[in-house]
């Protein structure tokens, strides 16, 4: 191409020819220093988009750094929450058990301080006790009516199936089963106490019986559970003081232990 341009030159004015040859050369130069800026541009070696390639490499390896910091710190603050809250929890765990444990031991106080209030009501008895804690008194001995034979031969305490029924003094037990424990079928499951001053005390209607024929009881240690069975229109405890272990011999309860210093 060169050769042709020289060629034509030859061929034109003297003044033209300069022009053309100035231009020709501007050309040139124009052209070596597109070269050069090109050269430049790849980084010097010919690779096309070397340059380019490390910026957004550096870039992306910078911006991948500061998203795993991120994570790290995210990490580490909500493990530090667990473990605040973790920490909360088991406070407040033991302040409950502590409260728990705080109930327990003022009830168990209460409990020991009402034992013991009994044990001396109790002594102060002549060893005497109710049959029962928490109750009603409802029928009482004499009361006439088609509930019974006669009249009513004891002192009935009105109080859920399953109360805890008590011996009213210590004794030996002489009757103790179902069919009034031989007494009729009317007293249900009873029992029958023989005391060392010469008195018995009879329980009917039971729906447990816990003691056995000859078996020597304590006062106020449980003999029994009260129940509904035999002649009864209810739930409660029939008791009786007696003269003797049998059906007939029953004196007014409710005088006898109060004389012996029972509140009832």
């Amino acid at each position: 191409m060169f050769q042709r341009e020289q060629f034509r030159l030859s061929r034109l004015p003297s003044a033209l020819r300069t022009r053309a040859g100035l231009v020709a050369a501007g050309l040139g130069v124009s052209m070596a220093c597109g070269a050069g800026a090109a050269l430049a541009a790849t980084g010097g070696d010919g690779g096309a988009d070397a340059g380019p390639a490390r910026g957004a490499t550096a870039v992306t390896a910078s911006a991948a750094s500061g998203a795993i910091a991120e994570q790290a710190a995210a990490q580490a603050g909500a493990a530090a929450d667990a473990k605040k809250a973790e920490a909360e929890r088991a406070a407040a765990e033991a302040k409950r058990a502590e409260a728990e444990a705080k109930k327990r031991a003022a009830k168990a106080k209460a409990d020991q301080a009402r034992a013991k209030a009994k044990a001396d009501r109790i002594r102060k008895a002549h060893g005497w006790t109710g049959p029962v804690d928490r109750y009603t008194l409802s029928a009482t001995f004499g009361r006439g009516g088609s509930m019974w034979a006669h009249q009513h031969s004891g002192q009935d305490f009105a109080v859920p199936t399953g109360t805890p029924v008590k011996a009213a003094h210590s004794g030996t037990v002489v009757k103790a089963g179902p069919n009034g424990a031989g007494d009729g079928p009317a007293y249900g499951n009873a029992i029958v106490i023989r005391h060392g001053d010469g008195t018995y005390s009879q329980y009917a209607h039971l729906s447990q019986v816990k003691v056995w024929v000859g078996q020597h009881v304590k006062a106020d240690q449980r003999i029994a559970y009260s129940g509904n069975t035999g002649n009864s229109s209810g739930p409660h405890l029939h008791f009786e003081i007696r003269t003797t272990p049998n059906y007939g011999s029953a004196v007014n309860p409710l005088t006898f232990l109060r004389h012996m210093g029972v509140t009832v």
